[in-house]
């Protein structure tokens, strides 16, 4: 498996090798023992499937606060997504800055989000397909959102028309109007 790291500390670009032939591909999307080795220890409980039917679905910036935070592994099983972390840690170097890259079936790239961190895609392609593991249970009281454009965050989602959002995500506050949760470990 490929590990890259990104300039976000924790926020980890996994891509597991394929082994293909003529029937298609064979590929370990998740192995506990050989991610532990670099560093990358995880107990993940619960798996997430969700289908998004048209190019400029934004999801996001979501998080879940603590006591019930979550890491995330997330990947693309059918499609194409921007996918985004954006770290919300208080006192952090790196606070209020962004990372992105392009996951898609074709590539077979998943980006690790750790907690601490807002999350969200925009798809690429039409039915796009977003699998993703998670350390922690959803926990309804713990949800929470920024707004995806924030211009002090200053996403460039790559759109190619207008953001096709759920009424939760619209309504969502900037990050100089939310109180994170979060404090950087330093």
């Amino acid at each position: 498996m490929q590990i890259e790291e990104t300039p976000l500390p924790g926020v980890v670009i996994l891509t597991p090798k394929r082994f293909g032939d003529a029937r298609g591909f064979f590929s370990e999307s998740w192995n506990r023992r050989l991610l532990a080795e670099h560093g990358i220890e995880m107990d993940f409980v619960q798996d997430n499937h969700s289908v998004s039917e048209a190019v400029n679905t934004v999801r996001g910036l979501h998080f879940q606060a603590p006591p019930d935070a979550q890491d995330k592994l997330v990947r693309c099983g059918q499609g194409a997504l921007f996918d985004v972390a954006v770290d919300i840690r208080k006192g952090s170097p790196t606070y209020g800055q962004w990372f992105g890259t392009e996951l898609s079936a074709e590539n077979g790239r998943q980006l690790l989000v750790p907690a601490g961190f807002l999350h969200g895609f925009a798809t690429r392609a039409p039915h796009t397909e977003i699998i993703y593991k998670c350390t922690d249970y959803y926990a309804p009281q713990s949800d929470g959102a920024v707004r995806f454009d924030d211009p002090d965050i200053g996403i460039d989602w790559g759109l190619t028309g207008e953001a096709v959002l759920s009424d939760k995500d619209a309504a969502a506050p900037l990050l100089k109007d939310f109180d994170s949760p979060f404090i950087w470990q330093g």
